[in-house]
């Protein structure tokens, strides 16, 4: 099996803005065809480590078959990225250096056809990212009420034709393919020419709710202050506005001091800032790269470098020390160990000569 063709969505500005050191530890939530983790390792080699995280067991298998030549360098974990401070404690893997999440679904994901996510060619209504999840594309379009599919279409979508998409829908049940599910979203609203197809926003809206996105992102990305070292960097490219919208806001927030309502006359809050904008305007592909790589027109770059308070420092410290202490000790402990085999080997030489 060979790993299938990759392009990075932008790769020289996701190096640059993680910062990425000699010898530094980061984590790649979002591993997927391996293409932006290849990148973080040669400019991070000699001595750098990866974790490389995706909830698709096949992605990850893709990642493992593009990246054999950093043996034990990387780390590969089949997980959720919104279990993310759970898997680095497990592999004791933080504070690292960087994080990166590179969001949405993977053009890997959209080739494959029997996962479904396309509506450009023949496939089961399946959508998940993982084969464990239990709720699939099918099961929503069949089974949800008209009004709660519209919302979600509505919510998920930003489609305006929500209601008309999903009382169609409603009426050709039961759906089982992503071209019958296509072409009665077509029918519902027609396709005006030179716009997007008009089934793109209900499956988005139908990939989002069946793999939980949004809701996974945000718990993600609070996780993310908690394992971030000194000035380590976190990084997430989006693909379209719901996202970017949750990103925005974290990293705003994450970046004041008080977030009491402004009505408040005096904090009590307690909040202090975790988090320093790198970019102040979202970082967007060049004209070059969407040419070369279409997918690629509707990323969308935000960084952020972590920051400790003088609290956290204060806290930190004896942590630090303590650590540090444990550390001298199993060394006296090593060397008191060596310099005692040594003495027993002289004394038994010693007996031999005699």
């Amino acid at each position: 099996m060979s790993a299938p063709s990759h392009i990075p969505v932008l790769l020289q500005e996701t190096i640059q803005a993680l910062a990425v050191v000699p010898g530094g530890r980061y984590i790649d939530a979002t591993i997927g065809g391996g293409g932006h983790a290849a990148a973080i390792l040669e400019h991070s080699s000699p001595g750098s480590q990866l974790l490389g995280i995706d909830a698709d067991p096949a992605a990850l298998e893709v990642a493992r078959l593009r990246l054999p030549r950093y043996g034990d360098s990387i780390r590969f974990i089949n997980d959720n990225f919104a279990n993310l401070e759970a898997v680095c404690l497990k592999y004791d893997f933080f504070p690292v250096h960087g994080i990166l999440f590179d969001l949405g679904v993977s053009s890997l994901q959209l080739s494959d056809r029997g996962r479904g996510f396309s509506f450009q060619q023949d496939g089961p209504l399946d959508m998940r990212f993982s084969p464990d999840q239990e709720i699939t594309a099918a099961d929503i379009v069949n089974t949800f009420p008209e009004a709660e599919l519209a919302r979600l279409i509505r919510r998920y979508g930003d489609e305006g034709r929500s209601h008309r998409i999903a009382h169609q829908i409603v009426q050709q049940r039961p759906i089982k393919t992503t071209l019958e599910l296509a072409g009665i979203i077509e029918r519902a609203v027609g396709r005006p020419r030179g716009r997007i197809h008009p089934a793109t926003k209900t499956f988005q809206a139908l990939r989002i709710a069946v793999n939980h996105e949004l809701d996974n992102l945000e718990a993600a990305l609070r996780q993310t202050v908690n394992l971030l070292g000194f000035d380590g960097r976190l990084v997430v490219i989006s693909y379209h506005s719901l996202e970017d919208r949750i990103v925005k806001r974290f990293m705003q927030e994450e970046a004041r001091g008080c977030i009491c309502p402004p009505e408040t006359p005096t904090c009590v809050c307690g909040h202090s800032a975790h988090l320093r904008l790198v970019n102040r305007r979202v970082i967007i592909p060049s004209p070059e790269e969407v040419s070369s790589n279409p997918r690629s027109r509707s990323a969308r770059l935000r960084a952020a470098e972590r920051l400790f308070s003088q609290q956290e420092i204060g806290e930190s410290a004896p942590k630090l020390f303590f650590l540090a202490r444990m550390a001298a000790s199993q060394i006296e402990q090593e060397s008191d160990s060596v310099e005692e085999e040594a003495k027993k080997c002289e004394k038994q030489g010693s007996a031999r000569v005699f």
